[in-house]
This record gives C-alpha cells, structure tokens and sequence, in this order.
C-alpha cells in the first residue's frame, strides 16, 4: 500500500512480479496445448520491460523454472536441485551477462568504428545493432525453417526480452535532449554502461572482501573512463581498484564500511571475538586490530541483516507496527509489535507507558499477529496439500526476501527505511494468506454445505483485512497533503533573485526540482546539490544555463572540473599570512606542471593542491550595496576583507566549487545554504551568514553572536517578510492529513528559524512583531504536529519576555507534559533506559531550563514544581548512573 501512493520504482516492479507469476501459471494450465509457449514468450517479454524498471522482478526467474519443470518432468529431488541449478544460472546469465553484456558490446563497436576508422560518435553503436538485430533475425528464421522447436524458442524468448530491454534507448534520448536534471549523463553508450552497473553508488563485497578495519595496502589503476573530445574517446580517468590487507579480508564479509558510525554500529550489534593483528596506521605507528570471524559476520548478517532490516518489516506487515520514526535497534523507534501487551513488553518495554507522541503515532498500527497467522495456516495447507505449488511460492518468497538481504549487504544507520525493496516477498507471503481463506472453507465443508461453508469461511475472516484497512488508513491516506511542493516553495523563496541555492541531501533537493521542472516555481533560483558537485557530469550541466537560472560562474572550464580532473586537492601550508581567494583559484586552476605536486595516494601521476588553508576575499563596500547583497543600513558593517580558514588536510570538488564561486562571483548572484545542510560544508564561511527564511544567504558582514549557537545571524526585515506573508504550509492544518517523519522533521526546522526569528525581534525591541511570528508558528506547528521539544523552550521564554505570560504558560504545560511523560517511559524501561542517554540528557537540561525560565520570570511556584519534578527524576538517574555512563 505505501509503495503504491509512492512515485517509486517498486510498485511497478511488484506489478511485474504479479504478472509474470500470473503469465506462468496459465502456461501451466494449457502446457499440452497447442501454442502454449506464448505465456512463456510473455513472460520473456515482461522480464524485458521489468528490467527497465527494476532488477528486483527478476528474482521471480527461480519460481517460474520450477514450475517449469513440474508441469514437465518427473519430479524427485535430484531434479529439484537441479532445476534450481539451472535457474540460478539463467538468473546470473541474465543479471551479469545479459543486462551489461548488450550494452558493453556496444561499447567494443563504438570504440572501434570512432577511434579505429575515424567514423562519427554512434556509429558503431547503430552498426552494433544492425547486426545484433541482423544475427537474431537469421537466427529465428534458420530454427523456424529447421524445425529446430527449442531453440527457436529460446531466442524469441531472447529477443522478446531484448525488444523489452531497448526501453533504455528513452534514457540516452533524454540526456542527449541535454534536460536540467540528467542524472550520470548517459548520452554516450559508455556512460549508459555505467549508468547501468549503477557505479555512483559504489561496490560493496559479497561472496569474498574486506572487513571494516581492513588498512589499504594499494589504490590500483582499473578500466579506463572514456569521454568525448574532440570526435574521438579518450581516457579522461581510470576507475580505482582498491587492494586491502589480506589478513583483513575473508568470506562472506558483512562488516566491511569503514564509517566511525558504522564501526560503533557494528560493535553494538556483536561482541566481536576474532583474532587480534599487529598493523602499522597512517602515521606509521604500530597499533593493533581486532580481525571479525566468519562467525561474527553470521552473527551481524541473522542479528541485523535478517532480525533488523526483513524481519521487523517482514512483521510491520504481517503483526503490527510500533510507529514511523526511523528505527535503528532501540526499543522505541520503527520496532514491530502485535498489540498483545505479554508479546510486546517483554521486548520492548511497556507500551502503555509510551509518552503521547509515540502512543498516538498514526503508524502505531496492531493487527494481534492475524495476518501472520493465517499466512502460516495457508503455508500449511499448501505444504500439505500441493507440495510443487508450496515449493514455488517459497522459492519466491526466499529469493524476493532473504536473497535480496544478502545481496543488498546493507551497512547500519542506513539513511532511510529500506521496507520498500522487499514487496516481493510480502507478495508472496500474501498468497499464503489468500490459500488460508481456502483452508477455513476446506475445513468447513466437512461440516457444512458447500456454499454455507464458503460464506462463514468469508465472514470468519473478513474482519482480518478490515482490521488491516482501519489501522492503515491514517498512515497510508496521502489524500490532502501538499507539504513536499509547499516545502520547496518555501526554500525556493527563501532566495533572492537569480539566488544558487547549495543543498545536500534528497528530501531538501529533489522537491525542489519537481517545483522548477513541474510547476515552474522560481526557475530563476539555481539548486546546486553538494553530494552531486563531485560528478563531473553534474558540474558539465552546471556550466549550462537550466530555466531561467545562467550558468554557474566558475573560473574551472568544466574540462577541467570532469572526470577524473581535481577530485581531491591536498592542502598545503606553503604560503605565510593570507591568501586571496582568487589567486588560490588561479593557482589550482593553472595547467602548469609546477602549480602540482606527485599525487599522495597513487604516486603515479601530478595533481593540482591547494597551497594555503586560510583565505581572505576583498571586498568592495560600493560594488556590494549596488548588488543589492547588503542594505545601504548596514554599510557599515559591511566588513573590509573576508577571512576565513579551512580546518581540514583536503578540499573535495564541491569544496572548490564553493571556493570557486567566491572567487569568481563578485557578488553577481546570491549565494545561500539551506538550513539543512551540515555544517562541514560551511568551510567556516558560517561568521558571514544570514539567515533568510530556510537558507542562509552570504554576506560580507560579520555576523553579530547572539549565543544561540547556530549559524550567522538573523536579517529580521527579510526572514518576517518570509515566514509571515511567503511561507505555505502544503494544508498541514486539517486534521486528517498524515504527516510522516521527514514532514515532522521538517517542520521541526520550521520551528526551529521561527523561534530564531522570535529571538531576534525580541532582542530588537520589536515585540508586536516577535508576538505574530510565535502565534503564527504555534498555530500552525502545533503539538498535535510535532510534539513540544527543545525549540520549543525559546518560545516560552520570549512569551514571558514579551509580558505574555498566559501564553507561556499554556505552552509549557504543554512541554512539560511531554518531558515528563519522556521521563516516566524512562524510569519505567529500567534496564532498557540505557538505550537512550543522549534523549535523557536532553529531556533533563530541558526541564532545568524550564524551571530557570519560570524562576527568573517571577513565576514563583510553577519553578518549584518543575524543579521538584527535575530533582525526583535526578535522584533516580544518580541510583541508575549507569543510565548516563553508557
């Protein structure tokens, strides 16, 4: 249900599946038909077409062999084992040769004809499929003549599935048209080739590789990375081949992300016993490593893998669903649960101690286990009944399931819920659900008339999918709910005219996009998206003009920002004092063999470096006012010289593209950061920021501390024309429109530079003004929305600050309530508790913070009974130390 509201892959690719199983079993009912083989011809040909839309419908290959060779063969388990054999084999063929094979043969040809005969770009690939369509053609007609039955079958199967298959040409026509959004710019066979191994996302180990810990012993030059230039190929790059410590790498390694996050995620989920081995680190000392076992990556691959990342959605389905925050092993967030108390608390605590928040989540969905109960009672029926129809579906369910899990070898603190790539198997437990309601009338007809026994089997078990539909419908309704365009439109308008916006993750880039291409909101603003800056080939369509938006103004030629080109630069301290911004750019922008140095991590070539770690930008007081970048009111303020130093050993290319455009810009265009972008991509440029609705906008002016510990400061006059009279609010306000986490984490950031702007106003004797942003803020983002939290405590303040007192009061009895109820969930978990230290800091600083505020606003005996509520809650977390040492 959630993947069929969703704009995603996954529904299309469940409907495959559907299909494909439905197309196999008619073939098995008119097998000893003439012409029976078109259902396979069918089912080649919607393999075809799944593959366009996902690898997953694939995995349905296994289940249609074995009915294959059911309805065929005789059965017994020599030939079970290798009808799966067989299957396992046309699957690889299909994933590993097929799929890539077509497209890299394309590639032999095209290189060939264009640098080896001096012929244009493609065509050696329209030569490659001339003859690739001339050989099946030949192919078809030599069987068909010959009678040669198997054969012809085979290949019509294969050219179906090719026929399937050319659907990707839509990619190539797409990016040749040169749109805005070209995701890897597959315009040429060989970057089609790479969009199709799906190379941005990196390799991960699977049968054999390396563990977490493993020291690289080599970067090795790989497959060369061909681009157009000047009407031939050339190598423009080579793919890096990393060679490890042998002694650190072993099979199936499930523990191989080197991320601090991962490694103490790792440790969390296993006590890891291996070996320990002495190695030397990066600054040559000896230090030593403990080396996982095989055991140890079992254990992470049943414990996570399996138990975390199938089995808990696996249950969210089938059972319940604690709620919809993302869970990353702790007892309240994203669990699955049965809504029978005895079952739940016993793994995750007492669940009618859930503070409000969690207990009314519209994802606390209880199904009392039914689903998967009658799954298991159709699975038994089957099993007894038709022991070939059980083998299929379980084939089906293991490989669109457990298959997938160790495929997929997912590190831990993945970024998003993954439920999504497991419909297929969900889909097949289903079917055993369904075969259920054919057990009940089984069962009954013993006892009752045929037809009595099929209408009680029906309303025995209707309730079941009622039951699902009432607990589903507030979680899974998206009827209403425009928060994803209105939240882009707010950033969007949150920038000046011609404004780049620099954003990071998916939830604050792709929105955007659907706004300027779809609805053409703010085609003038450019979004340039940090993650993707490293691509070369997001760079090149950087340098081109999209909407209404020109070019990026970069001092690199977008030859020289490609592929292969200034991916890491070095930083160097080779140069005293300051340097100005623009002869750094110029220095690392020169070709010139002595503005390089012999590259640190392959020490086979020279690369460009940074010869400085601290900058300076001059700035020109006149030249900024007349580009509208500062008000003529804060000339004054506008700062002599930019200065700023960079903390780190190398810049990555979304760094120098930062560092460019600060050079190069001359203030021509707005530059902003949305609020959602990590600091570490600031360069420490944070002291000239100002905060403008949800970004930060560049300025040359020092931002003034206000010891709220976030970025820059706030320009007052422009964040309240923003919030108050731009601001849409995608009809969060009716109340039964679902707001799901990342639309909950949002608003929080809403609130968070409401709260921000409140402040400010406030510090600016502008009261009137800081009373309508609260109101409008807690109006709209009201506890029902998201529930009272730390950016809630500034609003209290301001209230009391402002002479509202009843305000503030109703607010905080509000938060009070919340924290309160958090700190009870705690104190009953007891030795769970220890789960979350950070929350239960945070809890308390809040309500220490709470009773301060009442106690230095005169509100006497409301502090004491905070601070009351704070010092019973202390005296419990002093008894349990061990709650806040973990």
């Amino acid at each position: 249900w959630f993947s069929a509201v969703e704009a995603e892959v996954y529904a299309t690719s469940s409907l495959f599946t559907a299909i494909v199983f439905w197309a196999i079993l008619k073939w098995e009912n008119e097998a000893n038909k003439p012409h029976s083989n078109r259902w396979i011809i069918l089912v080649a040909y919607l393999m075809g077409l799944s593959i366009v839309v996902h690898l997953l419908n694939l995995l349905a290959i296994p289940a249609i062999v074995l009915v294959y060779y059911f309805k065929k063969y005789k059965t017994n388990i020599r030939g079970v084992l290798g009808a799966l054999l067989i299957s396992f084999i046309i699957l690889g063929a299909v994933v590993y040769v097929l799929v890539p094979g077509v497209v890299k043969g394309a590639t032999v040809f095209e290189l060939l004809f264009v640098n080896g005969f001096g012929l244009p770009f493609n065509s050696g690939v329209i030569f490659y499929i001339l003859l690739l369509i001339g050989l099946i053609s030949f192919g078809l007609y030599y069987t068909h003549k010959y009678r040669k039955y198997l054969l012809n079958t085979v290949l019509l199967g294969l050219t179906v599935i090719l026929i399937g298959y050319s659907s990707y040409a839509t990619v190539m026509i797409r990016s040749i048209a040169d749109p805005p959004m070209d995701q890897n710019d597959p315009e040429t066979i060989f970057n089609l080739l790479g969009y199709l191994n799906r190379e941005q996302y990196g390799d991960r180990p699977l049968f054999h590789g390396h563990y977490y810990n493993a020291p690289v012993e080599e970067q090795k030059q790989g497959a060369p990375v061909y681009d157009q230039v000047n009407g031939k190929y050339e190598v423009v790059n080579y793919k890096t081949k990393t060679e490890y410590d042998s002694r650190f790498t072993g099979f199936f390694p499930r523990m191989y992300s080197n991320q601090s996050q991962h490694v103490n995620d790792y440790k969390s989920w296993v006590d890891i016993s291996g070996r320990t081995v002495t190695v030397r680190n990066s600054q040559g000392e000896q230090e030593r490593r403990t080396v996982p076992t095989v055991a140890d990556n079992l254990e992470f691959f049943f414990k996570y893998q399996v138990g975390h990342m199938y089995l808990r959605y696996f249950m969210w389905n089938f059972s319940g669903r604690q709620n919809d925050i993302q869970g990353h092993g702790d007892v309240k967030r994203g669990n699955w649960i049965s809504g029978i108390p005895f079952i739940d608390n016993s793994r995750l605590g007492p669940q009618n101690q859930l503070p409000d928040y969690l207990k009314n989540n519209p994802a606390n969905n209880k199904y009392y286990m039914l689903p998967f109960l009658l799954g298991v009672i159709g699975l038994w029926y089957q099993g007894k009944r038709n022991s070939k129809g059980f083998g299929v579906v379980l084939i089906l369910f293991i490989f669109t399931g457990i298959a997938i899990v160790y495929y997929l070898n997912q590190y831990p603190h993945q970024p998003r819920e993954r439920d999504y790539a497991y419909a297929g198997s969900f889909y097949a437990y289903a079917i055993w659900i369904g075969l259920s309601v054919l057990a009940a009338w089984d069962y009954l007809r013993k006892y009752l008339k045929t037809r009595v026994s099929a209408i009680v089997s029906a309303l025995i078990l209707l309730p079941v999918p009622l039951l699902m539909a009432s607990e589903n419908w507030d979680d899974h309704d998206r009827s209403g709910r425009y928060t994803t365009r209105d939240f882009a439109f707010n950033y969007l308008n949150s920038c000046r005219k011609n404004g780049i916006l620099f954003t990071n993750g998916d939830n604050d880039t792709y929105p955007l996009w659907y706004a300027q291409e779809v609805e053409g909101i703010r085609t003038d603003v450019r979004v340039a998206n940090l993650s993707y800056l490293r691509a070369g080939w997001y760079l090149e369509q950087m340098t081109r003009k999209a909407y209404d938006s020109d070019p990026l103004p970069f001092t690199h030629t977008s030859d020289q920002l490609g592929k292969g080109s200034r991916e890491v630069l070095p930083i160097y301290n080779r140069v005293e004092g300051r340097v100005s911004i623009k002869k750094v750019i110029d220095f690392v922008a020169n070709e010139n063999e002595q503005t390089k140095i012999q590259s640190p991590f392959t020490r086979k070539e020279k690369i460009n470096y940074i010869p400085s770690s601290k900058f300076s930008l001059s700035i020109d007081k006149e030249h900024v006012i007349s580009e509208n970048v500062v008000p003529v009111e804060q000339k004054n303020r506008i700062v002599e010289e930019m200065q700023w130093n960079i903390n780190r050993n190398y810049v990555l290319k979304d760094g120098l593209c930062i560092l460019d455009l600060l050079a190069t810009n001359n203030w021509k265009r707005p530059v902003h950061f949305a609020v959602t972008v990590g600091s570490d991509k600031f360069f420490n440029l944070d002291k000239y920021f100002q905060a403008e609705g949800l970004a930060y906008h560049l300025a040359p002016v020092r931002a003034e501390s206000t010891g709220d510990q976030q970025p820059g400061e706030v320009h007052t006059d422009v964040m309240y024309d923003i919030l108050m009279n731009k601001f849409r609010w995608g009809n969060i306000e009716a109340p039964d429109v679902y707001l799901n986490e990342d639309n909950r984490r949002m608003l929080t950031n809403f609130r968070s530079q409401f709260g921000r702007l409140a402040s400010a106003l406030v510090r600016e004797g502008k009261q009137d003004s800081a009373r309508k942003v609260m109101d409008r803020c807690m109006e709209k983002i009201s506890n029902e929305h998201v529930h009272y939290g730390y950016f809630t405590i500034s609003f209290i303040r301001n209230y009391y600050k402002i002479g509202e007192k009843k305000k503030a009061r109703k607010h905080l009895e509000i938060l009070r309530r919340n924290l309160n109820q958090k700190m009870t969930y705690y104190v009953n978990l007891r030795g769970l508790s220890g789960q979350f230290p950070d929350d239960i800091r945070r809890t308390m600083v809040s309500m220490k913070r709470l009773g301060d505020i009442t106690k230095s606003h005169a509100d006497e005996a409301l502090s004491k009974e905070i601070l009351n509520d704070f010092d019973q809650y202390m005296k419990f977390l002093q008894q349990n130390q061990r709650l806040l040492n973990r």
